[in-house]
């Protein structure tokens, strides 16, 4: 049976690695539609999916970003809920698991100044007394955002694949291709071991979830890294290590399209949408994971 929900896969800056969830809600008004800033040439950002994330103050926790959003005014990097959480591995229900409020400050690799997480998927649960059992478990999202000087620096594409090239709206078979880009510190900033190529064990929680199988899975400090589906787009979220059947060792991955529905629903985000790439996926490269 699977090890469900998970564990989480969040390091700690320590050197003891932690396993945990985290929640998030909105406290921002909905901007004018306006075009989303130019971005930096993909080979000169230094902000972009698949950067690591770190919770202040020092002490907090190392996760991976996933995605660049943006709402015309603001831009925004995305990481897990529970990135920000502070109920330890035990803790691994968004809908009861406590995390640092809204306003907190997150260290962005490659940005001069830290970024303010605005959203966080628990926080909102929790605000709404959300009682679906699939949502609780599975909804695991935090947007961070970018402070104004750093905005130059983003670039939206993913590093090794490219792409998103759109929104996956439908899931999953058994047997397709997925891609990811991890960055825990335990790899040691090798980053011929972040990119990962693998497939999918299929969907769970009622689509809440997809469960997926790489060479090597995600580890602590990978929580919150984006997955792309076999055509490059954006399908969720690194969001727990689970272990059993199916596929022994494997992740979690939260569903973004959901995850952004919700958003949209409960929130004043409604302008926040996936920013695409400007580098075209390309699923026919050979990581080494």
């Amino acid at each position: 049976m699977l090890h469900s929900p998970g564990m989480r896969l969040v390091r700690g800056i320590t050197a003891v690695v932690t396993l945990l969830l985290v929640p998030l809600l909105v406290m921002t008004t909905s901007p004018a539609a306006v075009a989303d800033p130019a971005w930096a040439p993909a080979g000169a950002a230094t902000i972009h999916p698949g950067v690591q994330t770190f919770s202040l103050p020092p002490g907090g926790n190392q996760c991976t970003a996933n995605f660049i959003f943006a709402d015309g005014t603001e831009v925004y990097i995305g990481q897990a809920a529970h990135c920000s959480g502070t109920g330890g591995n035990t803790a691994t229900d968004g809908c009861t698991s406590p995390s640092l409020p809204l306003g907190s400050q997150v260290k962005v690799e490659g940005a001069s100044r830290p970024g303010v997480m605005v959203y966080n998927s628990w926080l909102t649960m929790q605000a709404l007394n959300e009682t679906d059992s699939d949502t609780c478990r599975f909804n695991d999202l935090a947007l961070v955002r970018v402070d104004p000087a750093d905005v130059a620096r983003v670039n939206p594409s993913i590093p090794f694949w490219g792409g998103p090239m759109g929104l996956n709206s439908a899931g999953t078979t058994l047997g397709q291709f997925v891609y990811s880009y991890g960055n825990s510190e335990l790899r040691l900033g090798i980053s011929q071991l972040s990119p990962k190529k693998g497939i999918s064990l299929g969907d769970a929680g009622s689509g809440w979830s997809h469960n997926v199988s790489t060479v090597t899975p995600g580890v602590p400090g990978d929580s919150g890294s984006c997955f792309l589906d076999t055509a490059g787009n954006a399908l969720g979220v690194v969001s727990t290590l689970n272990v059993g059947l199916p596929g022994g060792v494997f992740n979690g991955i939260g569903d973004l399209s959901r995850e952004l529905a919700y958003m949209h629903a409960h929130t004043s985000l409604t302008g926040v949408h996936l920013v695409l790439g400007d580098v075209p996926f390309n699923g026919n490269r050979l990581p080494v994971g």
